[in-house]
This record gives structure tokens, sequence and C-alpha cells, in this order.
């Protein structure tokens, strides 16, 4: 690199920091002291590293960027400024409530990779991009920025050791090593040996730097781009760099400035960088390299992916004599899915062999990724495929989510289209006991914005229901499975829309209650209104397959009909469940609502004990519609 291409990228820097000072300082909140740490290793990026097509952000071959230490998001937009693509005006509009220039990264703005800021998960979503590049045989690199504080997270070693397991040398990852963290140091501070350490214990080639030395920093972009496996860059810097009393202090992060401290603030970095500033020379430095042409397209919206349960090579295990665990017809379907749409890509979390992706993992390898034991991780590579177009479906044990509820979160939040599916739900898994039961992912994923939950009872409904979410483009999809095997309730031809039920038993006037169950309460709820039947009492029966978005309107038509009441019954948490989808579905009407569902911590058993123990099997419906309370039905 020669001076006049030293000095250059040292002036973009400059301007970066101020730029990242006035917008900070115009919204009257941010953080441009982690902006000023960053800028040098931005400005080597934005004005000679990434190669992209600026006028199309979406371009298949572009290089890709995520900030995953999003708070420092305005030295990007200022980039973006200096690069055209956004006015002095937007930049300015920075988290004003009419911009799309958000806090943190979100994809409101499109040349926004991902929704980051939640911290620990773009080198996650940057490996789901990689790995995308590499399926697709596609030269384009992502990079991810990191700050020091985010990679105590584990999420990032859970990513870090699947690049490396995987070999994704198209990832380069950077880490802004500020030694400051929000409250205190750090907990590496300035040792970037020893991170650097880490990560190749990992199994990546790191290199340390100097970050405000732009020859050091082109030098080692250069050198990772060849190092053959996923590559760190560590960058020594200072949080606050070129301003005196603020750089490398504790005590400013998430502080804008003043208006007389703003223009205080940049005479001080016209002054520090002086011959940056002064710099005034137009290379051809400055434009971005051109991405390779391809002829693969990017594809936000796919075409309408059918598949065919009669046509099925596994059709035999539908028919209406047979017993199947709704998780295994998920593993058929999503195979037929692989079959029908290259786009589709399966995730699993060392469990393909209990929720059934290794039925597809057996016919398109090249579209399996196994993720291990690492379920952050998995739902943060996800991410990252479907936000470069891919229709990624990830399964593991419902419990398991739990503990990747944030990664679900940010993905709500990113509108990304991951289609989750959680095996091994409630209390009737039996044996295996409370720690592997799902309980709480009804109101987990409840919770999300744009989600819709689907809990099939049989397997027709499974392998339909599995169709509907590979064809739902606006969120988070779950579908919830049940372990043991449990017989086909409907005919091959039956259709299952999204906010649809199905009301499998109804009188025109003599059902005293109506009883919403699904998945394996509602072969509960068949059983007892058999038991009922035999006395004389009759009640409806709803299967509630979609809990979100939920069809109040058939729910409330046949509870009015059926004596104004409505029991719920479910395997999961009564919090956020079944019952509170129901109730709150009612509310505006004269409805009474009683909900059975799992009120105890469980334990090791037989499936039969565990649901009469926690009060939802055949006999506890039956008993509640016969209980005192239960008569509260039967008013006329």
């Amino acid at each position: 690199m020669n001076n006049d291409q030293r000095l250059f990228l040292e002036n973009k820097a400059l301007n970066l920091r101020i730029d990242s000072i006035r917008a900070t300082s115009a919204s009257k909140s941010g953080h441009p002291t982690s902006c000023l740490s960053a800028a040098d290793l931005i400005a080597a990026l934005f004005f000679n590293v990434l190669k992209h097509d600026l006028k199309n952000p979406k371009a298949a071959n572009n290089d890709r960027f995520i900030m995953s230490k999003g708070h420092a998001i305005p030295v990007v937009y200022a980039a973006y400024k200096a690069l055209g693509v956004i006015s002095d005006h937007e930049l300015l509009s920075l988290r004003k409530f009419d911009s799309v220039f958000e806090g943190h990264p979100t994809p409101r703005f499109i040349y926004n990779e991902a929704a980051t800021g939640s911290l620990g998960q773009g080198l996650g979503v940057g490996l789901g991009m990689a790995l995308h590049a590499k399926h697709h045989k596609l030269n384009f690199k992502t990079y991810v920025m990191m700050g020091d504080g985010e990679i105590a997270e584990g999420s990032i070693w859970e990513a870090a050791d699947l690049a490396a397991h995987y070999n994704v040398d198209n990832l380069i990852g950077i880490v802004d090593c500020n030694r400051l963290a929000q409250s205190d140091e750090g907990i590496n501070g300035h040792h970037v040996e020893k991170i650097a350490a880490k990560f190749e214990a990992f199994g990546w080639k790191a290199f340390v730097i100097h970050g405000h030395d732009m020859t050091e920093i082109m030098t080692a972009f250069h050198e990772a781009q060849q190092a053959g496996k996923p590559a760190v860059i560590v960058a020594k810097t200072f949080k606050g760099h070129g301003l005196a009393g603020i750089e490398n202090k504790l005590g400013f992060h998430g502080k804008p400035f003043s208006t007389n401290e703003e223009h205080e603030a940049i005479e001080k970095l016209k002054s520090h960088f002086k011959e940056a500033y002064e710099y005034n020379h137009n290379l051809d430095l400055h434009k971005i390299h051109a991405p390779e042409t391809t002829n693969l397209c990017f594809q936000k919206q796919q075409p309408e992916i059918k598949i065919d349960l009669a046509s099925d090579p596994q059709a035999k295990h539908f028919g209406s004599s047979e017993k199947i665990a709704t998780r295994q017809a998920f593993g058929y379907a999503l195979a037929a899915l692989g079959r029908a749409n290259k786009a589709i890509f399966a995730l699993d979390a060392d469990v393909q062999n209990s929720t059934y992706t290794e039925y597809f993992e057996r016919e398109f390898p090249d579209r399996f990724v196994q993720c291990f034991v690492a379920e952050q991780n998995m739902i943060s590579v996800a991410t990252g495929l479907q936000a470069r177009g891919n229709i990624p479906f990830a399964a593991t044990f419902a419990a398991f989510y739990t503990r990747a509820h944030d990664q679900i979160r940010m993905a709500g939040i990113g509108r990304n289209a991951l289609r989750l599916c959680g095996s091994h739900v409630g209390v009737s898994i039996g044996e295996d006991g409370p720690s592997q039961m799902g309980l709480e992912d009804i109101a987990l994923f409840r919770s999300v914005p744009n989600s819709i939950v689907l809990y099939p009872s049989d397997g027709v409904s499974t392998y339909k229901l599995t169709q509907e979410m590979a064809n739902y483009h606006d969120g988070v999809s779950y579908l919830r499975t049940t372990r043991a095997a449990t017989a086909n309730l409907y005919d091959a031809c039956e259709e299952f829309p999204v906010g649809g039920c199905k009301v499998l038993h109804q009188t025109d006037d003599q059902d005293i209650v109506c009883v919403i169950a699904a998945g394996i309460t509602l072969h509960e709820a068949l059983k007892a209104y058999k038991l009922l039947k035999e006395q004389g009492i009759h009640i409806a029966v709803i299967d509630l397959y979609s809990i979100k978005p939920i069809d109040a309107k058939t729910i409330i038509k046949v509870a009015n009909k059926s004596h104004h009441g409505i029991i719920t019954i479910e395997d999961h948490y009564s919090q956020g469940g079944i019952g509170e989808a129901v109730a709150h579905a009612v509310a505006n009407e004269n409805i009474t609502v009683k909900s059975l569902a799992v009120q105890h911590i469980s334990r090791s058993g037989a499936p039969a004990e565990l649901l009469a123990d926690a009060g939802i099997d055949a006999q506890s419906i039956v008993d509640a519609v016969q209980t005192p309370c239960g008569q509260c039905f039967e008013r006329k």
C-alpha cells in the first residue's frame, strides 16, 4: 500500500468518525465511542476490501458484511453515506421513529444483512451465509465484525467450532478489541494474543494487528482472504480513538455528545488526524470492486411448493389403520420437500435419528447441516441461510429451543422465515423425565412476532402442515411433534390450512361442552368422547392444529352451540399454552373456558401414568365434564 492509498483510507475513516458523532448527537442517543474504535476497520472494508454491487444489495455474489456488535452500526451508515447510497439527511435520521436507520441493525434498511444487537449471534449468521456460498459454488466472502465484549458469549464459540469443522475459508471474522465493555473492562482486556489463541484452538487462522494502523489492517485482510480456512483479524483498538480525555476511558459507552460537545469533538478529530483531514486527492481506490456475475438469482419469495402424500414412497404409513409418530411423519414430509425444491435445507442438533431429519440427510447430504449439540448456533446458521434465499428447516427436541430463545427472538425481529420443528413434547415422552419434556415451547413461539404455531395430531396433518411451513415466508413457523406413534385420523386428501381447525365431533344441540385439544391430548379427548357417549353425554371435539393463528370464528360458533362452554386440554404448562390462546380468542364472548394443563413438575414414568398424573388424560376430561365445576357447562 502506497502513501496515497493509506491517506485516502485514513481520510475516509476520519469522515466516518465525524459522521458517527453527528448522527448519534442528532438522535441524542447511541454509541459514538464504539464507532470510533471501529472506524479504521470499516473504512478499509468498505472502501477497499468488499466486492459488492451497491445498486443491487441482494446480488447473489456480493460480499456480505454483518455488524454483530450492532450498537456500532452508525459507523456503517456513515460508510453508506460516503458511498452515495444514503443522503446526509437520512444519516441524521438515525433512531427516529420514521427512519429505517435504527439504533441496532434491522432489515428495514435493505443493506443490513441481519438483525443484530443482541450480542453473540452475528458469527453464526455469517457462517450460514458462508455455507450458502460453498453450496452454490459462489466466490463471495462473508465478513463479521464482533466486539471483544461479545465474544464472551458461548454462541460465538459454537459458530467458531462449526466453521472450522466445515472449513469455511470464505468466512472472515474481525474482533474490534477496544478493551472496554459497557460498565467495566471486558473479560479479555487488551490481551489480543489470548483472543487469537482461542480462535486458533478452534481451528481458525488468526491475525493480530494494531487496529488503527491502516497498513497493518490492509495486509491482514489480504492474508485472511488467502488463509485457506476460516480466519479472524484481532484488532487492538481504543474506544473513542482520537479524542483526548475520552479515548480508552470508562464511562462513555452509549453516551452521545451534546451540541457543544459535538463541535468540540469534531475539531479534536480534525486536529488529531491532521494529515488525513488535509488529504483531498481523488483515487480510483474508492470504487468498490464489482462482484463476479452469476446465474444464481436471489429469491426472497419462493414459488409455492407442493408435495403429494398419495404419491409419496412412504404413503403406506399414513393409512387409516396405521400408527405413526408425528415426528416421523415430519421426516417423511421434509424429505419430500427436498425432492420438490432445491432451496430446502435441513439442520439438526445431533438428534436426527429422533427428529427423523435423517431421512432428508440420506437423500440430500449436501443440503443437510449437522450443527451438533449447539442449538443457539443452529438457529443463527439457519438465519444466515434463509437471508440468502434458502428455505431452512431446523429440528431438535422442543425443550432445547428454550436455550435458543434469543436467537429465535432475533430471527423474528429480522423477519427471517425459519421453519422449526420441536419433537418430544410434553409429559407424554415418558421415562426420560422432566429435563427432556418440552412444556414451554408453545408459549415461546406464540410470543414471537409474525410467528405461526402448528400442532398436528396424526401423520397426515403433520405431512400437510410441514408443506404449509415451507410456503410461509413472513416469519418463524413452528411445528410441535409427539414422540409416541398415534393413529392416523385423516384421509390423505384432507387439507390443513394455517389458521384453521377441525371439528371432529358435534351434534345439533346436545353437546354440553366443546373440548379443544391438539397432539397427544386430542387422542385422549377422542377416548373421553367415547366414554361420555356411552353414558349418554355428548361433547363437541375440536382439533386445534393451528394454535397461532387461531380459528376464533369456528371455536366461538361451536362453543355457542355447546352451552357456551369450552374445556381445553394440552400437554404443556398452562402459561402461554392452548388454554390461554383459546381464552384470548373468546374473551369478548359469553363463553366459559376451563383449562386442563400440566401444573407441576413431572417425573420419569410410563406415558399413560404421566398423562394421568398431570390430569390431562381421557379420564381427567371425563371428570372435568362431570364434576360440579363442569356442570356449569350444562346451563340452558
